[in-house]
């Protein structure tokens, strides 16, 4: 079960960037929490004031939970690509995400009303792939586009295709996430 461990876990590998004496002991770690030694996918979401600040993540889980959530909450504040590194002045107002991505299974659909009918909003992450298009939508998406027509519109958009591509039948895969968040004053770091 996801637990607050996660968040102080991304919490300090964040600290740390500012404050080289913030460290994480992984082996007393993964001793006391052996699960963390598992390979996992994990996205870390920042906001800000309510506003998507960075969000990185895994879909496939390849490495350590651990090192997952370590490396994709690095990147979510400070290589995320649509944001500039994360300011010490912003910590007192984001709120942190870790969600916990359980392995993609493809979806068989015949059409794209099919597809419409299978998809499970508030449940389902998406992940579309097709001759290089490819992008996903964590479920925490379904808050913004709660219409499952609109979601997988907009995800052919976050994939860099348009609406027509489902014509051709991508593959799309679900999956599903547990996810615990909190204000970053609130989380106690490690």
């Amino acid at each position: 079960m996801i637990d607050s461990l996660l968040l102080r876990i991304a919490k300090s590998a964040i600290l740390r960037q500012f404050d080289k004496q913030n460290t994480i002991d992984k082996q007393g770690l993964i001793a006391k929490y052996p699960y963390l030694a598992k390979n996992g996918a994990a996205f870390v979401t920042l906001q800000y004031e309510h506003q998507l600040r960075g969000c990185i993540g895994s879909i496939i889980a390849y490495r350590k939970l651990l090192d997952d959530i370590i490396h994709n909450a690095e990147s979510a504040a400070f290589s995320d690509p649509r944001f500039s590194p994360l300011s010490s002045d912003e910590l007192a107002h984001l709120t942190l995400e870790v969600s916990v991505l359980t392995e993609p299974e493809i979806l068989e659909y015949s059409d794209f009303d099919d597809l419409v009918q299978k998809v499970q909003p508030n449940i389902d992450g998406l992940i579309l792939k097709h001759n290089g298009y490819h992008g996903t939508f964590l479920p925490q998406v379904w808050e913004q586009l709660p219409q499952p027509k609109d979601f997988l519109q907009h995800l052919s958009k976050k994939a860099g295709a348009d609406p027509s591509i489902y014509a051709q039948h991508p593959t799309i895969s679900r999956y599903r996430v547990e996810a615990i968040e909190d204000d970053f004053d609130n989380i106690k770091p490690l």
